[in-house]
């Protein structure tokens, strides 16, 4: 009786738009298509499948993917582990401060950022030509740079959330084993390697492997600070191409049909990579 309304509520929210996708997936439903749509079969699988466009925003979507959450992880275990040292004076300062970009919500974060990388007046650029001596950059009318852009957004966004969990993993790891290390004559990377690595493993692998499907799926980043896939539909990942080909297009069969083929992209990863990983297994 009182898990009752929550059910209701995630089969509302949850469960029927998923299903809902699911069935107009297999339909022709578009703008000219509306009230009246058809199933269709495989046909929008098939139409997706065959696009050139899917493919290369795949790679694009595998590179902002794993060179976003390489970096989170790089950067959240490194202050993690700064900041887990006794000498390290105000922690609690030092924790509020990191955690912030994580703290504040994607879409102020992400105009902010692409105020900075604006050509003429942004901080990034201001920074480059007047205290580096170099050329300004042309970081959101480039596709390169436009994506390089973007990049370097979600790492800022990401590795607080990945901090937080490394320290939450290196407070429960036993004091005693590092002192036995500073005994044997370990040095400090043998401690990480052999002692910090292994006992963070059970904790961070699962974090991995959110931050993976959060990132895949981040269109919050990706269409502030390109500006909805600019310049010229260069810097989509798949999510915001799915997003551009539903309410831009009105393509809503074939965008279903794509959002469908991401979630079965990471659905299996998932699965695999928990398996592969071993992470619901004690180190112990």
């Amino acid at each position: 009786f009182l898990l009752g309304p929550t059910a209701v509520i995630v089969l509302a929210v949850v469960a029927y738009p998923f299903f809902y996708n699911v069935a107009i997936s297999f339909s022709n439903m578009n703008i000219y298509h509306l009230r009246d749509w058809e199933f269709v079969g495989l046909r929008q699988y098939i139409s997706v499948l065959a696009e050139p466009a899917v493919w290369s925003i795949l790679v694009k979507t595998l590179i902002w993917t794993f060179s976003g959450v390489f970096f989170h992880v790089a950067l959240g275990v490194f202050l993690a582990v700064i900041l887990h040292e006794k000498f390290i004076r105000g922690k609690s300062a030092w924790r509020i401060l990191l955690s912030r970009p994580w703290a504040v919500p994607q879409y102020i974060t992400a105009f902010t950022w692409r105020g900075m990388f604006n050509y003429e007046y942004g901080a990034i650029s201001l920074v480059i030509t007047k205290y580096m001596n170099l050329p300004p950059i042309e970081w959101l009318t480039s596709p390169t740079e436009a994506f390089l852009a973007v990049i370097l957004t979600n790492v800022w966004l990401g590795f607080p959330f990945m901090m937080v969990i490394a320290l939450g993993g290196l407070q429960s790891i036993p004091a005693a084993l590092y002192e036995a290390a500073d005994v044997d004559g370990a040095s400090a990377w043998d401690k990480f390697w052999n002692i910090t690595a292994p006992l963070l493993k059970p904790v961070m692998v699962p974090a991995i492997t959110l931050g993976i499907v959060w990132t895949f799926n981040n269109v919050n980043v990706v269409w502030p600070v390109s500006n909805g896939g600019e310049p010229n539909d260069q810097t989509h990942i798949l999510v915001s191409y799915v997003y551009e080909a539903a309410f831009y297009m009105y393509r809503f069969g074939w965008a279903a049909a794509l959002s469908m083929v991401i979630f079965a992209i990471l659905f299996t990863f998932t699965q695999v990579f928990l398996n592969r990983t071993n992470a619901t297994e004690s180190v112990y």
